[in-house]
């Protein structure tokens, strides 16, 4: 999974979720960390702690959040966390998942994102190191972009630079997520959006080759 939002247990729920086998963290803002309390139904399915990836600062936050998850005094029933560093340009391997990160911007914050085989997903992002497009992104078939409203923003795309950076990366498909209400209706702003780039929506499964 990447990232574990607030609404991480309603979303879990809707997907009828059994198991998780690892989170990997984008970076450390609360729309992205603060679901890892409701890990613990889980930890239990799998019998012991779920690991988490991220940088290390990320991971030095998430202590001091939940600093009762990892308090030399533990007790029955709090969530179970594994933390793994993480470095901008690693690979991290999850079972038979392959997972390469690398370095975007969330205005002045560097953040990680994430490609496995043909997809990435990259969130909350302002802008990419040059050279990130031929190398990470090469070759991908489905990337998954945010872009948060029309008007010019601080540290996220908007829409007309997710829709340039599309057409940068020339991928299959590409999705767009981490989408503010003030976008508009979905089926309004999707009539005005190019071939291949597509409003990403709740619920939404993709289906990739295995590579």
């Amino acid at each position: 999974m990447i990232d574990i939002g607030p609404d991480f247990r309603q979303q879990a729920l809707r997907a009828g979720l059994s198991g998780l086998d690892a989170v990997l963290l984008t970076h450390e803002h609360s729309d992205h960390t603060a679901g890892l309390d409701d890990i613990r139904p889980l930890n239990h399915r799998k019998g012991g702690a779920i690991p988490f990836y991220g940088e290390q600062r990320v991971l030095d936050d998430l202590k001091k959040r939940f600093h009762y998850a990892f308090s030399p005094s533990l007790y029955p029933g709090l969530p179970e966390v594994d933390l793994h560093p993480v470095e901008a340009g690693q690979k991290i391997e999850v079972g038979r998942c392959q997972i390469q990160s690398f370095r975007v911007w969330h205005g002045q914050l560097g953040i990680l994102a994430y490609r496995m085989g043909p997809f990435a997903y990259i969130t909350d992002a302002s802008r990419l190191d040059p050279g990130v497009v031929s190398t990470a992104l090469k070759g991908c078939r489905v990337v998954v972009i945010n872009a948060l409203h029309r008007e010019p923003h601080h540290s996220h795309f908007n829409l007309e630079q997710a829709l340039a950076f599309a057409q940068q990366i020339d991928a299959g498909v590409c999705y767009l997520t981490h989408i503010s209400h003030h976008m508009g209706l979905h089926a309004q702003v999707q009539l005005e959006l190019p071939e291949r780039v597509l409003l990403a929506w709740d619920g939404l499964e993709i289906d990739l080759p295995d590579e």
